[in-house]
């Protein structure tokens, strides 16, 4: 199965792009269990609105399929259990604080991966996308005293940090990337050797990575980072990589 990276943002009328082929995959192991519907693993990690979060996230997922969600939400120094993450044909991530969310998860990690391994789609929104990397992006927006962003993208951090993610992908991600400017943040990350590579993704957009091609679907575009030995190397992924999707 697939990792879905979605990378934020809300839409008035949510259409599901961005979301049918995670459903889609997780229709397909709940099939493979007798179930008609998915059951999909719902975590949100927010400062009093969890619950809020979580709902706007199942919203935006059922607009690509129908779902039964199985909702953790709590705050910001609530632990996630392991059950949560058991029993289920997918599992989904919120958005909130990065930081936040990889402490969280951090724990469950060798789980997850395992559950992925085993076939379990898995989709990140925002938080939940730029922690899946080996080597996660969680916020900061300065190196020294140089300023790399803008100050809305730090997470509350001031210098950019990196720190073990997951490690469903190796490449580290980036979020919000147009609409909140991250992209001079995933340039001076490589330049400054923090990461060797970094991929970012537009809100309502996600970049789907699994056996195959990458894929992108939705509003936005995927920009990759990288480093080369003129420089550092900055595009979007072309129209034979992104396929038919969007």
């Amino acid at each position: 199965m697939s990792i879905h990276l979605v990378g934020g943002g809300w839409q008035d009328a949510p259409d599901g792009v961005a979301y049918r082929a995670f459903v889609a995959e997780a229709t397909a192991c709940a099939a493979a269990g007798g179930r008609d519907v998915p059951r999909v693993a719902v975590i949100a990690v927010r400062d009093g609105d969890g619950d809020a979060h979580a709902a706007k996230l199942i919203e935006a997922i059922a607009a690509g399929g129908a779902i039964d969600p199985v909702v953790t939400a709590g705050g910001l120094d609530d632990e996630i259990p392991a059950s949560a993450f058991e029993g289920v044909d997918g599992i989904a991530v919120g958005g909130g604080l990065t930081p936040v969310y990889r402490d969280r998860i951090a724990p469950h990690a060798d789980l997850i991966r395992a559950r992925v391994g085993a076939g379990i789609p898995y989709l990140g929104f925002s938080a939940g996308a730029a922690i899946t990397a080996a080597r996660a992006i969680v916020g900061g927006w300065r190196i020294g005293a140089v300023e790399i962003a803008p100050e809305d993208v730090s997470e509350d951090l001031d210098e950019l940090t990196v720190l073990p993610g997951i490690g469903l992908v190796d490449v580290s991600v980036d979020v919000h990337v147009a609409q909140w400017g991250a992209l001079s943040r995933m340039v001076a990350a490589v330049e400054a050797q923090a990461v060797e590579a970094v991929i970012g993704i537009d809100e309502n957009t996600v970049l789907i990575a699994g056996n195959g091609p990458l894929r992108v679907a939705g509003a936005g575009s995927v920009w990759t980072v990288t480093g080369t030995e003129q420089g550092v190397l900055v595009r979007t992924l072309g129209a034979d990589e992104r396929g038919a999707e969007r």
